[in-house]
């Protein structure tokens, strides 16, 4: 008599990455449409409803797309949906500027660069405060478009005093390139100045279509010959710490060195400080002193 076998168990197959953020997007769309009621969103409560939450034909309408494509993406299917569909989508569902950003994220599209940053280049003022703080120790902040948004009394005396300069010129790659005072500081005023656009250009990347980056970048290229040489060859560098040579009229040649720290809240303002080895704390305290 033949013994029958029992088919062995199947195992699902692993999900691919792309796979996995496509669940865990769905999922997202599923549970915050769930938490939302009609007069969260300005709609008629109508009918008595079944289950708590939203009907995907009222998400669909909120954000502007047919209950059908709403309905692929809850379901997970390879739906790839534009920038605009997905801000569309987080108005909709009320979503936070974090669930905002990870909707995004699953979703593999980076986000609008106007929406990204709405609230626009806030400095908190706790990191203002710290910034001053780390005087006499070179330190300031700066934006996502590398505008200088503080710097304490030492930054201001071993690279310019940021805030006496007019709003528009408060940024890195402006000074670097176009204030002569800048081939003074940096002793090797031709790396540094390489090295720092293409890291600039690596941001700039992140932000397509972006008009303020285009208006700075246009600006650059009227005002430097450098610039026009060497925007074509795409060189791109990540942000990162490392050593820098600096010339002060007061202290000659000084090596400091430096670290990058990304602020939590707004990822693409960054916290750049200094110390060094060959000029004490009371000189530079006496340098910095010399800033109001």
């Amino acid at each position: 008599m033949a013994t029958t076998v029992p088919d062995a168990p199947r195992v699902a197959a692993p999900q691919s990455g792309r796979e996995q953020a496509r669940a865990e997007f769905a999922d997202l769309l599923r549970s915050r449409r769930g938490r939302l009621t009609p007069a969260d969103v300005g709609l008629p409560a109508g009918a008595r409803r079944r289950t708590p939450g939203l009907r995907r034909e009222e998400v669909a309408q909120l954000a502007g797309v047919s209950t059908t494509y709403y309905t692929f993406l809850e379901q997970g299917r390879d739906v790839r949906p534009s920038r605009q569909v997905l801000a569309a989508l987080a108005q909709a569902l009320r979503l936070s500027s974090t669930e905002r950003a990870h909707l995004f994220q699953l979703a593999r599209v980076a986000p609008p660069a106007a929406d990204e940053d709405a609230r626009g280049e806030v400095l908190a003022p706790a990191l203002g405060a710290m910034v001053a703080h780390l005087d006499p120790y070179p330190a300031y902040v700066k934006g996502r478009r590398w505008d200088v948004l503080a710097a304490n009394r030492a930054a201001r005396a071993v690279f310019t005093d940021w805030m006496a300069r007019p709003p528009e010129d408060r940024n890195l790659l402006w000074w670097t390139f176009t204030d002569p005072e800048a081939r003074k500081v940096f002793v090797d005023w031709e790396h540094e100045a390489a090295a720092t656009l293409a890291r600039f250009r690596a941001a700039a990347a992140r932000r397509p279509g972006d008009p303020e980056f285009a208006e700075l970048i246009e600006r650059l290229h009227q005002a430097s010959p450098e610039v026009r040489s060497w925007w074509p060859r795409h060189d791109v560098l990540p942000v990162a710490g490392g050593v820098k040579r600096l010339h002060h009229p007061a202290v000659g040649e000084v090596t400091f060195q430096h670290v990058v720290l990304q602020v939590a809240d707004r990822p693409e303002q960054t916290l750049v400080s200094f110390t060094s080895a060959d000029v004490a704390e009371d000189v530079l305290a006496r340098l910095a002193a010399g800033i109001p």
